[in-house]
């Protein structure tokens, strides 16, 4: 559908495929992300999440299925064009925020943009300054990475994700290594942009209670997709 950002039809995906150690991981997922969804993803330690992420953040293909992102049918893509399509419409938050710790806050959100022009210019700049005010970070954005605490460095990771306009946000356990207070903050943020700007989120947590504030819980057991829940 033209609202949905996100569309997976039947996706599977094997490892050793052809051998006699040929294992399955994904079953046959169907699954849908509308355009301004936040969304839990939850399921036990194996059940095939990170398996599942990997194939919606484009970083790894399905055995079988199909998934379409922004309506692109992702199977009818080179490497190169996937590249394009994941740069363009995908930004990625992790539970280690994957800062360049030796570059400040300002040069950490400029990044994407650098890779997507190669080159930089007055208009990359001013992005990065909106998005860390956005971010409540105006104050640090000349600070060094590795200078920040731990909440300030995953609200930077948040600010560099939407740095292209992404369609999608994958999150995976972006509050997993914070402290209560600091996670409850970034959640927060989260949801604040998601409402402000119209971008989905794909949250993958481990926290019920943050996934029960989503808009919608996605389980995953056994690599199939589980009884949905709001």
């Amino acid at each position: 559908m033209a609202d949905n950002v996100l569309t997976l039809q039947g996706i599977r995906k094997a490892y050793n495929v052809g051998t006699e150690v040929e294992t399955e991981v994904l079953h046959g997922i169907d699954l849908t992300l509308a355009k301004g969804e936040f969304c839990a993803l939850i399921g036990p330690s194996g059940s095939g999440k990170s398996t599942l992420l990997n194939i919606i953040g484009l970083l790894d293909r399905p055995t079988a299925g199909s998934l379409a992102i922004e309506g692109h049918d992702t199977g009818t893509l080179d490497d190169r064009r996937l590249t394009q399509l994941r740069g363009h419409s995908i930004g990625f938050v992790f539970q280690y925020h994957h800062l360049i710790s030796a570059f400040t806050a300002l040069e950490n959100v400029m990044m994407p943009m650098l890779v997507q022009r190669g080159f930089p210019d007055a208009a990359m700049h001013t992005r990065a300054e909106e998005l860390l005010g956005q971010v409540g970070l105006t104050r640090w954005r000349n600070n060094k990475a590795m200078s920040m605490s731990g909440g300030q460095q995953q609200r930077v990771a948040i600010a560099r994700a939407l740095a292209v306009n992404p369609a999608i946000v994958l999150a995976d356990e972006p509050t997993g290594n914070l402290d209560t207070k600091s996670a409850d903050t970034v959640f927060e943020l989260m949801r604040d942009v998601n409402k402000a700007s119209g971008t989905s989120f794909l949250v993958v947590t481990h926290n019920m209670a943050l996934a029960k504030r989503c808009d919608r819980t996605i389980e995953v057991v056994d690599g199939r997709i589980g009884a949905p829940s709001s």
